[in-house]
């Protein structure tokens, strides 16, 4: 079957891509680990020359790619620009920095000289989702090749004009073809493509079963593996935080990309000395988005990403109404063309039910009681995930306590989670493992050899 690209705005068909066929995956593997024992001495200099003329085309093509991205999985149009925007920052971030990272460590031993260096694996398979097309590919992307490694992308296949589109910034930045090549091929294939001993890695964003999925096969051939998974992150908000601060950032962190984000702020944690305050602060926050045409840089939320995406959102909202919770606003999809769901805040949720328990990929905020800023932290902590949290509190030194007893690979006090190329990001439990960005990210696949060496 070929991979389609639709519209979600107006359901209509965008484009259809064949598959790569055996012949043309086996070129694409030959390619990567030829070019890779080839290229794999080049200069830092030249590496990181090439990543800031990708960070000049990925800027002055910001509009173009953006509006690509908007067409292909709906985001509103100023946030795409934005994330091209952000490619660009993690390119010239990995630019100057990269170098550094992984140069030699002297270590100091009885021998005449002895270091620490840091050399690349291989041609590393990626497995990227729909919600971030680029950012989640550049994320990797960059720092995989300012160390050296080559990039095999296979992207999920609703925005596979984006993965061409990466490739292309690249090709035109001075990589070479086999440095990035995309890979259109069904789920069943991946798991060919990472038993075949040239893929030396792999890192997959996306749902957790298939990144257990992908880090089974991958431990079979004793492979490393980068894992960003799903997230119900939670967003506490205590009794004496800013109330109207919180419900502002809270409708943004909820609702940003449509609300399709792993980081999304999803349980609203709400100690009971200021819940009905927050939540009507929430709501009306909430119930004055703008919905619609995501071209139009006026609107706020536009339509999921595929139609049994928004199906499975219902679902889950219907079934938290069940468990006892109330839609305060929204809990319906709307009677328009296109995958829309109304931004909804459910009310009265408790732990247990589908709404604390189950990651909501959509525009749904739940909100939970807590009696203290002890007992939000444990409701925090009561979950398979630990992505991300944010905790909202005018005490800086109570913040900083409740973030260090989070069980998460992220925390935000007085601000949304959000990823920044200068420091680590990735998750612990249900979120995977390992970390991207920062100097953590680039040393995920590369080898740490000791060098030891006798006069």
């Amino acid at each position: 079957m070929p991979l389609v690209s639709k519209n979600p705005t107006t359901e209509n068909e965008i484009e259809r891509y064949s598959l790569h066929t055996d012949r043309e995956i086996e070129q694409r593997l030959a390619q990567a680990r030829s070019g890779f024992e080839a290229n794999r001495d080049r200069s830092f200099g030249e590496r990181a020359a090439r990543l800031e003329r990708a960070a000049d085309l990925l800027e002055d093509r910001a509009p173009a790619l953006g509006a690509l991205m908007t067409k292909e999985m709906g985001k509103p149009l100023p946030q795409a620009r934005a994330e091209a925007e952000k490619c660009a920052w993690v390119c010239r971030y990995y630019a100057e920095h990269g170098a550094d990272f992984l140069a030699d460590q002297a270590v100091e031993t009885p021998a005449q000289k002895s270091y620490v260096a840091h050399e690349p694996l291989g041609p590393i398979l990626a497995v990227m989702p729909w919600n971030f097309p680029f950012w989640q590919a550049f994320r990797f992307g960059a720092p995989a090749l300012m160390a050296g490694n080559v990039v095999l992308l296979k992207h999920a296949p609703n925005v596979t004009g984006c993965a061409e589109a990466i490739a292309d910034v690249l090709r035109e930045a001075g990589f070479a073809d086999h440095e990035l090549q995309v890979l259109r091929v069904d789920e069943e294939t991946v798991g060919t493509i990472l038993e075949d001993r040239r893929v030396r890695g792999a890192t997959l964003t996306g749902s957790v079963p298939a990144g257990a999925a992908v880090a089974q096969q991958a431990a079979a051939q004793l492979k490393p593996t980068v894992l960003e998974l799903g997230g119900s992150d939670p967003f506490i908000v205590c009794a004496d935080a800013d109330l109207e601060e919180a419900a502002s950032i809270g409708c943004t962190a909820r609702m940003q990309n449509n609300g399709q984000s792993c980081i999304a702020a999803k349980r609203f944690i709400v100690t009971r000395a200021v819940l009905d305050d927050f939540r009507e602060r929430l709501v009306e926050n909430v119930a004055a988005l703008t919905v619609g045409d995501p071209t139009n840089d006026a609107t706020d939320v536009g339509p999921m990403a595929r139609g049994d995406l928004r199906d499975m959102v219902h679902d889950q909202v219907e079934r938290a109404l069940g468990d006892g919770a109330v839609a305060v606003t929204g809990g319906h999809m709307l009677e328009r063309d296109g995958f829309f769901y109304a931004p909804t805040v459910l009310a009265d949720v408790e732990p247990g039910t589908v709404a604390f328990e189950e990651e909501i990929f959509g525009p749904v905020a739940s909100i939970t009681a807590a009696d203290d800023a002890e007992h939000a932290v444990a409701l925090a902590n009561n979950t398979r995930f630990g992505l991300g949290g944010s905790i909202f509190t005018e005490d800086l030194d109570k913040g900083e306590r409740m973030a260090r007893a989070l069980e998460a690979g992220c925390v935000f006090v007085n601000e949304m989670t959000k990823s920044d190329p200068r420091v680590p990001f990735g998750g612990i439990k249900d979120s995977g493992y390992g970390r991207e960005l920062s100097h953590h990210g680039i040393h995920e696949f590369v080898n740490v050899k000791t060098v030891w060496v006798e006069g």
